[in-house]
C-alpha cells in the first residue's frame, strides 16, 4: 500500500528547472517532481527515468525503479537526498557540486549521436544550439509548452 503521493500536476505546470539544487545535487528537484506525477497519474508528457534522470542515476550508481520505490512511499525532498547520499555511490559534497556544475553548463549539441535532433529542438525555440546549454533548452522548452496549454 503505497501512500497518498501529491506534488506538481505536469499537465497544468512545468516540474522544476534542473538546475534547483536538492540536498546539492542538480536535477534531482525536477526527477523528484516528474516521479511524484507518475506515481500520480499527472505527468503528461513529461517522462521519469528519462536520459537527464540516468544522468543523476548514473552519477550515483542507483536505479530509477528504487528511486521511485522512495517516491510511493511518501519520501519528502530532503528524504530523497538523503536517500540518494546513502545509495549508490558514495560522493563527497564536493564531487557532487563539481558534477552538478558540469551537467549545468553541459550541451547535447556536443553529444554526436544528439546533435541534429538538439539542433532541430533549439531551433524550434528560437535558440542558437551550438552557444545552449541543455538546462536552457529545458527551461525554454517547459515555458514555451506550458504556454501552449495556457492559450
Amino acid at each position: 500500500m503505497h501512500k497518498l503521493v501529491t506534488g506538481k500536476d505536469l499537465t497544468k505546470e512545468a516540474p522544476r528547472s534542473p538546475r534547483i539544487r536538492v540536498g546539492g545535487y542538480a536535477i534531482l528537484g525536477r526527477t523528484i517532481d516528474k516521479c511524484r506525477a507518475l506515481v500520480a497519474g499527472n505527468i503528461g508528457e513529461y517522462h521519469f527515468d528519462c536520459p537527464l534522470d540516468n544522468t543523476l542515476f548514473g552519477f550515483k550508481g542507483v536505479k530509477g525503479a528504487d528511486f521511485k520505490a522512495q517516491i510511493e512511499n511518501g519520501a519528502s525532498d530532503q528524504q530523497m537526498a538523503e536517500w540518494l547520499d546513502a545509495n549508490g555511490e558514495k560522493k563527497t559534497p564536493e564531487e557532487i557540486k563539481r558534477w552538478g556544475d558540469e551537467v549545468e553548463a553541459a550541451s547535447l549539441y556536443n553529444d554526436p549521436e544528439k546533435r541534429e535532433y538538439f539542433a532541430e529542438e533549439c531551433q524550434k525555440l528560437g535558440l542558437d544550439p551550438a552557444k545552449t546549454p541543455t538546462f536552457d533548452w529545458l527551461e525554454a522548452d517547459d515555458k514555451a509548452s506550458h504556454a501552449q496549454k495556457a492559450a
